[in-house]
């Protein structure tokens, strides 16, 4: 077999240049101004080095992340933010004579792109106003703060007049207030908050996120070759382990900027029938009055809310978004811990693998929020989080042998960018 024909490092240092869309984006990714103490940016829960997922390994294992006012925590474990821009407008499509949802962004898919025509630039105005994460209280406390910033010239340029709404000096932010504006004045807010959340859906499709800079990047466009147990574990991808059913090896309707554009995803939701993480911290939080009896009801939990939807709710309880595999394993140092699934239950890969192939073949732990560690050790696995959905079909007893195993996290670990030379 050749040499690998290319050096592990960096991201290419000729990557391309940031339009000013996407550099006003970096900016705001980046500005922890833009959050209610100051504290917090978009990057506090997605940085660069983690593949724009959770950079904390304390609060990985947690499953959520603080918010930016003191003593708050989200509920579920930051998704990556890069190549997350192709998903389509959330619809529901009639897959083997069933109703499927489709697109949208958060692990619920409630950003589902309809008011915007883009989910990503839905999901990125999301966390500035959440209360457990960077609470502002109100669009125009993000609008005022991206003016008076360092790049207030940028958000001059794209959006003209935003800065010198006549309303916008007074302002005064109160954590959990509603500014009070006029009909007028709101519109106009909302434009210059709808231009901010394009601009980060700018930054996280552009190269410097969304790199296609993976050793699988690489073999793609013949500058590397994967090792044999790393082709062994595609096979197994796309074959015995069914990870390719939904985790699809195929561009997205669009293209993609990469070699072939793959995103090793389809879009869907999928419950997997993963256990409660009793390491959530949003069992104590005080917004959560249902204490340790709270269930993350995902796809379905939304869906209740939405009139159009409320018909489907049932059938998709606990259903979480299906997402991408690119950077799974991506982390600064060996060692550092990641986590997977929407609350962070597992910890490895190699666990997550273990469970896709044995969920149903181990019996089941007595405690149902016994830790990943604690089930490992005692060879069980607790009870699903939300039982009457699990999908028994495309996982649980996959029959997987401990080489197929290896060979199948050898191959997602091929799929983390940083390979020198391997972006297009």
């Amino acid at each position: 077999m050749a040499a690998l024909l290319l050096s592990a490092g960096a991201a290419s240092a000729d990557e391309a240049t940031l339009t000013p869309l996407a550099q006003l984006g970096k900016q705001v990714f980046f500005d922890k101004g833009l959050s209610m103490t100051g504290t917090q940016s978009c990057a506090s829960c997605h940085a660069p080095d983690v593949g724009f997922s959770g950079p904390d390994e304390q609060f990985n294992r947690m499953g959520a992340y603080p918010g930016a006012l003191h003593g708050t925590f989200g509920k579920r474990k930051p998704q990556t933010a890069a190549y997350v821009g192709s998903s389509p407008i959330l619809h529901v499509e009639v897959q083997g004579g069933t109703p499927t949802f489709v697109g949208g962004s958060f692990w619920d898919g409630r950003a589902t792109g309809h008011r915007l025509n883009d989910p990503l630039a839905e999901q990125a105005q999301g966390p500035l106003l959440n209360s457990v994460e960077q609470a502002l209280p109100d669009s125009v406390c993000v609008v005022q703060r991206a003016c008076a910033g360092e790049y207030a010239s940028l958000v001059r340029t794209l959006s003209p007049g935003t800065c010198e709404i006549p309303a916008l000096s007074a302002v005064q932010c109160v954590a959990g207030q509603e500014t009070k504006l006029g009909p007028e004045a709101r519109a106009a807010i909302s434009n210059g908050f709808d231009l901010l959340a394009r601009a980060v859906d700018a930054y996280e499709e552009s190269p410097e996120v969304s790199a296609y800079s993976s050793k699988y990047d690489a073999w793609k466009a013949g500058k590397a070759e994967l090792t044999a147990q790393e082709l062994a574990g595609l096979a197994v991808f796309n074959g015995k382990g069914k990870c390719g059913n939904c985790h699809v090896e195929a561009a997205p309707p669009a293209g993609g900027p990469g070699v072939n554009g793959a995103l090793f995803t389809d879009f869907t939701y999928d419950n997997l029938g993963v256990p409660r993480n009793p390491l959530n911290p949003w069992y104590q939080q005080p917004g959560n009055p249902q204490g340790r009896s709270w269930v993350d009801l995902g796809l379905g939990g939304f869906l209740q809310t939405e009139d159009q939807w409320r018909q489907y709710a049932e059938q998709n309880m606990g259903r979480m978004k299906v997402p991408t595999l690119r950077n799974v394993d991506k982390r600064p140092q060996p060692g550092f811990v990641k986590s997977y699934m929407h609350n962070g239950y597992f910890t490895s890969l190699e666990t997550v693998v273990s469970f896709y192939n044995t969920r149903d073949v181990k019996p089941r732990c007595p405690n149902a929020f016994t830790p990943e560690s604690e089930a490992v050790a005692q060879g069980c696995w607790p009870e699903p989080e939300v039982p009457q959905t699990v999908n028994r079909k495309e996982l649980g007893n996959l029959q997987l042998t401990a080489d197929e195993e290896r060979a199948l996290v050898a191959f997602m670990k091929a799929l983390s960018d940083g390979l020198a030379g391997a972006a297009r």
